[in-house]
């Protein structure tokens, strides 16, 4: 149910992408306690000439990222969100290469009624889970 929306400001091989989206897929499982098997991960590339920092161009050896994560409301706790944004900054750094400091990850805690997968809500899921 998690949904991870990573966009590069680089060219990166399909490989790469591919271990990125392997690797914040266990980390959202691991740190944020999600479950692997419905975590979705799409990671988009930008041209670099899509994309500045400031105004200007961002330097050719910097890949520059942004990261959207989609998780139920209430779900974590600020501990675990602040280690999931540390250690996906650094898979993005390990898997693409340096990064510029305004590189973000944002965490959008959503309603539990307000989205789901499979066509139920994560609200309908957790009263089927109380047996409501």
């Amino acid at each position: 149910m998690p949904f991870i929306r990573i966009t590069l400001g680089q060219s990166v091989a399909l490989a790469r992408q591919q271990t990125l989206a392997r690797r914040a897929t266990e980390l959202i499982a691991a740190i944020l306690h999600k479950r692997a098997e419905v975590t979705a991960v799409q990671v988009v590339t930008a041209g670099a000439d899509a994309w500045c920092i400031a105004g200007d161009a961002v330097a050719p050896t910097l890949t520059p990222s942004h990261a959207e994560l989609f998780i139920t409301e209430s779900t974590n706790t600020p501990a675990e969100k602040a280690e999931m944004i540390v250690a996906l900054h650094c898979a993005l750094a390990e898997t693409c290469g340096p990064l510029p400091e305004a590189s973000y990850i944002v965490i959008h805690e959503v309603p539990a009624g307000n989205w789901g997968y499979g066509g139920l809500t994560q609200a309908a899921r957790q009263q089927a889970r109380q047996g409501l």
